[in-house]
Order: structure tokens, then sequence, then C-alpha cells
């Protein structure tokens, strides 16, 4: 055999096995890539069924075995939203957070920013809450409060997001119940007799949470602890705003908002 054939017989094995290598190593890449996707997919399945738990488990599989898959970005959005409508409020806050430090500038990233704010403060989502109506202005408001401001900068980010609408309904609600927890902290301070600091709360929310519906319960708090502590003209003077903003009164309190979660379900941006 020459060496001019034994050339071509070399020639030929390293085409074939590098054709062979090369073979190998698109299947293998195959192989990696088609569990991710299984994942995935898995994942949105149980979400459409409502089993959060599932869909959890198959998102955290995807985040921790392919960290820079294709699919890893948008399980972790989805992931937000899954620890959330699975009541993990903490878990759904602390994703989130970390989204949009690793994400700032992701297509999502307003999602990001609106979940944080309603996984803040969720205490009206328990069943308890729904079941035998427990008025959440007489428990800590800390959450609301923390909410309230979170979704506010949401909106000042974000004023043309498509969650912008849902977004204001629950910046309303919380307005609301955040005032009411104050007056709540006057009303004890009235049974007490202790006028100043009930006028205190009241101006509180008069001043710094303007246009909720507890505007009016405000004005009658002050008017009583006025009158108690026998400061004449100012009793007389949140009479007269009183009546002169009655028919407003009446009809915010005929339209006070109130908020379902409803309003959030199927609005994952992977669905």
């Amino acid at each position: 055999m020459n060496k001019k054939t034994v050339s071509i017989i070399y020639l030929s094995i390293s085409v074939i096995a590098s054709s062979l290598i090369l073979s190998g190593c698109n299947s293998d890449q195959q192989d990696l890539e088609r569990p991710e996707k299984i994942y995935y997919d898995q994942a949105q399945r149980r979400m459409k069924a409502g089993n959060y738990f599932g869909a959890i488990d198959s998102l955290t599989a995807i985040e921790s075995q392919y960290p820079f898959g294709k699919y890893s970005e948008q399980a972790q959005v989805e992931l937000i939203y899954a620890y959330f409508m699975n009541s993990e409020n903490e878990a759904a806050h602390s994703s989130a957070e970390r989204f949009i430090r690793l994400h700032p500038r992701h297509p999502n990233i307003d999602y990001a920013y609106f979940l944080k704010g309603l996984s803040s403060f969720t205490a009206d989502k328990s069943v308890m809450v729904r079941v035998i109506g427990t008025d959440l202005s007489k428990r800590d408001i800390s959450g609301a409060k923390d909410s309230f401001s979170e979704l506010t900068e949401f909106m000042t980010r974000f004023p043309d997001s498509q969650y912008s609408s849902y977004a204001n309904q629950r910046i309303v609600y919380l307005r609301n119940l955040i005032a009411s927890g104050e007056l709540t902290a006057a009303d004890y301070y009235l049974k007490r007799s202790a006028y100043v600091a009930a006028i205190r709360r009241a101006n509180y929310v008069i001043e710094n949470i303007p246009n909720s519906s507890q505007d009016l319960r405000a004005l009658k708090i002050l008017s009583t602890s006025y009158q108690a502590l026998g400061y004449t003209e100012l009793y007389e003077d949140t009479q007269s705003i009183i009546a002169l903003n009655a028919s407003k009164f009446e009809s915010d309190s005929s339209k006070e908002a109130t908020w379902s979660w409803k309003s959030i379900i199927g609005m994952n941006p992977g669905s």
C-alpha cells in the first residue's frame, strides 16, 4: 500500500471520526435542552390546572439546573407568579426583588414590580378573612403601607403598563384601608377621652391620606374631640366643612373601592 493510499485512508477515518464527535455533541446538546423544555411545559400545564405547588417545583428545577438556558429568565418571572398564587408571599416578594436586581431591562420587568407590590400585603387573601369578614383595619397594617409605597413606585415607573389599572385599584383600596386603620386607633383614644391623641390621628388621615373614603369619619372624630375640649371655633369650622361636603361624602361612601383577587388570575406573562 503506497503512501498516497494510506493518507487517503487516514483522512477518511479523521472525517468520519470528526462527524461522529460532532454528531455526539449535537445529540448531547439536544439531550440537555430537551429536559429544560419538558420542565417548562410541565410548569405551564400545572399553572393552568391551578397546581401552583407543582409549578414551583418545575420552575425551580429550571432555575437550578439550567441557569443559563433559554427558559431561565422566563421561568424566574413565572416563579414570582406561582409563589404569589400559592400564597407564599415572602417568597414571591424576594423572587421579584431578585429578578429586578438581575434583569432590570427585561421586557416583563413591570410585572415583577407589580407583583412585588401586591405580595407585600395580602392578608385579605386568606380564607378566614373571606369567610368571617375580619376587619383588616383592626390588625397590623404596616404591610399595607409597604404595599401602597411599592405600588405607587410601580405606577411612577410604568404608568402605561398593562397592569397599571389593576395597580390603581389596589392603591385606592389600600389608601382606604390605611386611613381606616389610623381612625380605628383614633376611636380607641376617643373612648378613653384621650382627645388630643384622637385629633392627631384624624389630622394625619386628612393631611397625609387625602381623598380616602374615611374623610367624613376623620372630620367627625375631630368635631367630637374639639367639642369635648371646648374648642368652640374649631368645632364650628369642622361642622361647616362637613355640611359643605355632605354630597361629596355621600358619593364617596357609595363608591368605596373594593378589590377582587380574581382580577390577577391568568395575568401570568407566560400563559
